[in-house]
């Protein structure tokens, strides 16, 4: 169901893994008119968002002036007024410690229409991701989520410290870092067993997550040695000692590694999900960005007239979206395809011509210009028209190799990459990155030109094959790895192999 004009919409977005977003919130982000959004929502969360959509920024971080939450109501209650779709976009869920309640009763006052969309919360969400259960058969029947750091204008404490320290079950403060001194003593001086099992879970389900366990007569110890920092949960109970056999998240085989990715966005995504799967931080640095030329006369004529080659090579995903997007401006769609021999650089190219009813013909073994030459030996070609549909900046070992065999070869540029600016942020991120990983020569070229210096030193550079492998040698970088597959897959797995030291395995 999509956003409806002159509602707002308060959307619970998660506590930080993208993966734990709502279908609902995913729905309403890509149809709303304007979204108000906090700091701590999903990397990623507002892609979706439609382009002429009107994101406002109305976060709050300590010690930075934010926009003061009765001003925050009557934003939205104008943007509503106004007859647009809002949604106001909150970490975690808006009604668990998120002043979502607030929220919906300034709209409801003003006479708005409103809609509450829940969200995964930390308290579940973050301990499940350290290997905590909130509650256990064994050890706790009952869970209670508590306030680590109330209103300062309140005149006194609305916590009952007594009875919190008769609770039998499990305890979970939030916003507990600055006051854990203080909440920690308070506990025990109300009854607390000062040696019962407590944890720190900083940066609950966002990469990086890392978990401090101690006692609660240690934990503003333990916390202050690893300096833990905000946003972070403090565990008390018995369950917190279950994370010894439960802690499933640091076991896996990329956690704690910091990966650079440097395709064009739009084609980041596919890597960056496998990546943080195995457990990597991932920074996603585009070098490039793909400019489609589908306009062009040769592009126009060559889709026309696509059925009278007799072979069509393909040799990246992106050829294949474009190349269908202009079949589908002349009109055209895969039976123009049924009487031509398809040939793919590789897997990923093959599996986008599938996508859309084409089983490519030809596959080679070895992913590179090379591999596709040697796999076509035997396809005749001398006197027949031949369609290299590429990027503009390709290399030109195909076309130069169907000349010399006769064929009439047309070299269609769909797109050409050219450069994205980086963003400071990821920038400054990628600086302490374990791996930077490439998968094109242009990638390479357009990442250390505009870096310069500032590219990441002590990371380990991966490449996805040999092609890629000689760009980064010209521009001065050492390869640490090379893929053997050369596509995403066997990227990762090279990657993998390297950050473990066992062999490469198929993913």
């Amino acid at each position: 169901m999509s956003a409806r004009p002159g509602v707002v919409y308060l959307v619970g977005a998660g506590p930080g893994d993208p993966g734990l977003m709502t279908a609902r919130s995913l729905a309403l982000i890509s149809s709303a008119d304007a979204i108000f959004h906090d700091r701590l929502i999903p990397p990623g969360a507002l892609a979706g968002a439609r382009e002429d959509a009107e994101l406002i920024y109305v976060g709050k971080q300590p010690g930075v002036p934010s926009v003061p939450q009765e001003e925050i109501g009557e934003r939205l209650v104008e943007a509503a007024r106004a007859g647009r779709s809002v949604v106001r976009l909150k970490g975690g869920d808006p009604f668990v410690f998120g002043r979502g309640g607030e929220e919906g009763e300034a709209l409801h006052a003003a006479g708005v229409e409103f809609e509450v969309v829940p969200g995964v919360t930390a308290g579940v969400a973050a301990t499940a991701y350290a290997g905590i259960p909130v509650t256990h058969r064994d050890d706790a029947s009952a869970v209670a989520f508590v306030t680590g750091h109330e209103d300062p204008d309140k005149g006194e404490s609305a916590l009952d410290w007594g009875a919190l320290a008769a609770f039998p079950g499990t305890l979970v403060f939030y916003m507990g870092v600055k006051r854990l001194a203080e909440n920690a003593a308070a506990l025990i001086a109300a009854g607390r067993d000062p040696e019962q099992p407590a944890a720190a879970i900083e940066r609950g389900t966002w990469p990086g997550q890392r978990t401090v366990a101690a006692t609660l007569r240690t934990i503003h110890e333990a916390v202050e040695l690893a300096e833990v920092k905000a946003p972070a949960l403090i565990i008390v109970g018995p369950v917190a000692a279950r994370r010894a056999e439960l802690a499933w998240l640091e076991r896996r085989p990329l956690h704690g590694r910091t990966v650079v990715v440097t395709r064009a966005r739009a084609q980041a995504s596919g890597l960056a999900t496998m990546l943080r799967n195995l457990g990597a931080e991932v920074v996603e640095l585009p070098a490039i960005r793909i400019e489609p030329r589908l306009q062009s006369t040769a592009v126009r004529e060559a889709a026309a007239a696509i059925g009278r080659y007799a072979l069509v090579c393909l040799t990246s995903p992106n050829g294949v979206r474009l190349l269908f997007e202009a079949l589908d401006a002349a009109g055209l769609d895969s039976r123009a395809l049924a009487d031509v021999t398809v040939a793919a650089i590789g897997p990923g190219t093959a599996r986008a011509l599938a996508k859309r009813g084409i089983a490519a013909d030809v596959v080679p073994e070895r992913f590179v210009a090379e591999g596709l030459i040697e796999a076509l030996e035997d396809v005749e070609v001398g006197g027949r028209r031949v369609l290299v549909a590429r990027a503009a900046d390709a290399r030109d070992v195909l076309p130069e190799y169907f000349e010399r065999r006769g064929a009439e070869v047309d070299v269609v540029a769909l797109y050409e990459t050219v450069r994205e600016q980086p963003d400071a942020d990821a920038v400054a991120a990628a600086q302490v990155a374990d791996y930077v990983t490439f998968t094109s020569s242009s990638t390479v070229t357009n990442l250390t030109e505009a870096l310069g210096d500032r590219f990441p030193a002590a990371a380990r550079v991966v490449s996805i094959g040999p092609v890629t492998s000689e760009a980064a040698r010209a521009a001065g970088l050492r390869v640490d790895i090379e893929a053997e597959r050369h596509d995403v897959e066997g990227l990762v797995a090279a990657l993998l192999a390297d950050a473990t030291g066992q062999p490469p395995r198929s993913l």
